[in-house]
Order: structure tokens, then C-alpha cells, then sequence
């Protein structure tokens, strides 16, 4: 696939996202509230301005490939984020629906914000609190 036409492929998932975002709050916020970054700029795909962050936890990089590396993505959104914010992957192929990604830990949070947790949630492990394995580790 020829340059132009990859980054008008992302393009347009970037434009669907920021429609889609637009149009879930067309009653609260200006069209201009939500832009695509231009491509080949730096930061998150998906820009908002301070009353839209207000709205929308996240900060998105958008990903149409039909090979991509997710983990590569999610290092790439982390990076873009700002301190708060939530990072995820927005993320489609040809004819394919569309999916998000983010970290198990966020989606935790954003369910259960009060949540207090009686266990360790570290990279792939969950300890309980009580557990003599935490005092080792501390």
C-alpha cells in the first residue's frame, strides 16, 4: 500500500472516532472541541481541548492496519498521554468492526472507581494484601 493511501486509511478511523465523540456531545461542546491530528503529528490522534478532557477520560491513538503490533501501540498511547488521563488504542482492519484497548488496571478504575482493592495488582499478578509474598518484595 502506497504511503498516502496507509495514512488516508488512518485518517479516517481518526475521523470516525472524533464523529463519533462530536456527535455523543454535540449538546455540551463545539465541533472544534474534538479535532484528527494532522497526520505524522506528534501526541494523540484524537485532540481535545480542556472542556472536552472534562468529558472524555482518554487519550487516543487510533491504529487502521491491517497488521500492527498492539503492545507497540499501547507503549506508543501510553507515551502520548498525559499525566490523569486514560491511554487506549482505537483500532480496526478492512471491513472489520472497531475495537478499543486499554489497560486491564483502567478499565478497573473506570468501572469501579471507589474500589478498594484487597490485593496487589502488579504487571500480570495479583497478590493479596495479607500475603508475606508483599513483605519479601517491599
Amino acid at each position: 500500500m502506497r504511503t498516502s493511501s496507509a495514512k488516508a486509511k488512518g485518517r479516517r478511523l481518526q475521523d470516525f472516532v472524533r464523529d463519533i465523540f462530536r456527535d455523543i456531545f454535540r449538546d455540551k461542546l463545539e465541533q472544534d472541541d474534538i479535532t484528527s491530528r494532522q497526520m505524522g503529528g506528534s501526541g494523540t490522534d484524537v485532540v481535545l481541548t480542556p472542556a472536552s478532557k472534562k468529558l472524555i477520560p482518554f487519550d487516543i491513538e487510533a491504529k487502521n492496519q491491517e497488521k500492527f503490533n498492539l503492545n507497540e501501540a499501547m507503549k506508543q498511547a501510553i507515551h502520548n498521554a498525559k499525566p490523569g488521563r486514560i491511554p487506549v488504542v482505537v483500532f480496526s482492519k478492512n471491513q472489520d468492526d472497531v475495537y478499543i484497548a486499554l489497560k486491564f488496571i483502567d478499565l478497573i478504575n473506570l468501572i469501579y472507581p471507589d474500589w478498594q482493592p484487597s490485593v496487589k495488582v502488579g504487571k500480570k499478578s495479583v497478590t493479596p494484601l495479607n500475603s508475606t509474598e508483599n513483605e519479601e518484595t517491599a
